[in-house]
C-alpha cells in the first residue's frame, strides 16, 4: 500500500497557495476572453501597460525599465516585446546614452489597441473583483504589501 502523501493543511481551499492559484485562473480565463479579439495575451498586456506608465516620465523607456515595473523575467520581457515589434504595437530605437540598450515606445497602433485592452480589462476586472464589495480596498492593500514583501525574493 502507497504512503499517504502528508499536508500542512487539512483539505485544499485552507491553503492560501491554493487559492490564489485557483482565483488566478479565473480571472485570466477572464481575461482572455476580453483580450483575444486585440491578438492580445495577458502578458503582452502588462508589458503594454508598464510602458504606458513608463512613458509618462520618460522618452527613454528601456526593456530592463518594463521588465522592473512589471516583475518579470528580462529574457521573457526581451521575447513578448519581439512579438509586439512584430504585430506593430511597438519600436525599438537606439538609445540616447546607452549603447547596449534599446528605448522602446508604443506605436499609434499600439496605443489604440492598448486604449481598447485597458477598457475592457477594468471593465473585466470590476465585473470580477466587485464581488468583495467594500473588502475590495482591503484586498487591493493586502496584495500590494504581499508584492511588496516578496518582491525581494
Amino acid at each position: 500500500m502507497p504512503k499517504k502523501i502528508e499536508f500542512h493543511f487539512k483539505k485544499p481551499e485552507d491553503s492560501p497557495g491554493y487559492l490564489l492559484g485557483q482565483l488566478t485562473m479565473l480571472w485570466q480565463r477572464k481575461l482572455k476572453r476580453v483580450l483575444d479579439p486585440l491578438d492580445l495575451t495577458h502578458t503582452q498586456f502588462i508589458l503594454l501597460c508598464a510602458l504606458a506608465w513608463l512613458s509618462r516620465e520618460s522618452d527613454a523607456v528601456t526593456q530592463i525599465d518594463i521588465a522592473n515595473q512589471g516583475n518579470a523575467d528580462r529574457m521573457m520581457v526581451s521575447k513578448v516585446l519581439r512579438t509586439l515589434e512584430d504585430k506593430k504595437f511597438i519600436t525599438r530605437h537606439e538609445h540616447p546614452t546607452d549603447t547596449r540598450a534599446k528605448t522602446i515606445r508604443l506605436t499609434a497602433t499600439g496605443e489604440k489597441i492598448l486604449q481598447k485592452a485597458i477598457i475592457s480589462v477594468e471593465n473585466a476586472d470590476l465585473e470580477f473583483f466587485t464581488k468583495l464589495g467594500t473588502d475590495l480596498v482591503a484586498f487591493n492593500a493586502n496584495m500590494a504589501n504581499l508584492i511588496k514583501e516578496n518582491k525581494t525574493e
